[in-house]
């Protein structure tokens, strides 16, 4: 274990909070307080580019299925086109590990899942799991 003993980060908005737990007393005074960084988006262009994803309902009342385009910056999941009755954000880091909401009609949804190459699969939730299911998604064109 190095100096600060265990780290967990937390990503959250394009920012990660750094709960540190000092291994020695020396650092304890560094970790009374959580810092925030500046998520590294910068090696993460390897998912960059304009993507269709496709959402499936395995359980709840939610439509059997949608689609989504979604645009990756730099790391940072965006809206892709000008269709203002949904919003969409999330992250995706250099490991392909990607987070994203969803926001529709006053509900959201959230997925987790992870891409590889051109294409990527999860899972994701809605309203205390009123609605699940699956997702997946292909890059149609990179950036």
């Amino acid at each position: 274990m190095n100096r600060l003993g265990i780290v967990a980060m937390i990503a959250t908005g394009g920012l990660i909070t750094v709960l540190a737990i000092p291994a020695d007393a020396q650092t304890q005074a560094q970790a009374q307080r959580p810092t925030k960084h500046r998520t590294q988006y910068a090696g993460t262009r390897a998912f960059d580019g304009l993507w269709s994803v496709s959402i499936y309902t395995a359980y709840g009342p939610c439509d059997p299925t949608y689609r989504y385009p979604a645009r990756i910056v730099g790391g940072r999941v965006l809206q892709a086109d000008n269709d203002f009755s949904y919003q969409i954000s999330g992250a995706v880091v250099a490991s392909g590990a990607i987070g994203v909401t969803l926001y529709r009609a006053g509900q959201s949804a959230t997925g987790y899942g992870r891409l590889r190459g051109s294409s990527g699969s999860g899972r994701w939730s809605a309203g205390s799991n009123v609605c699940y299911g699956t997702w997946s998604a292909m890059r149609r064109a990179a950036n």
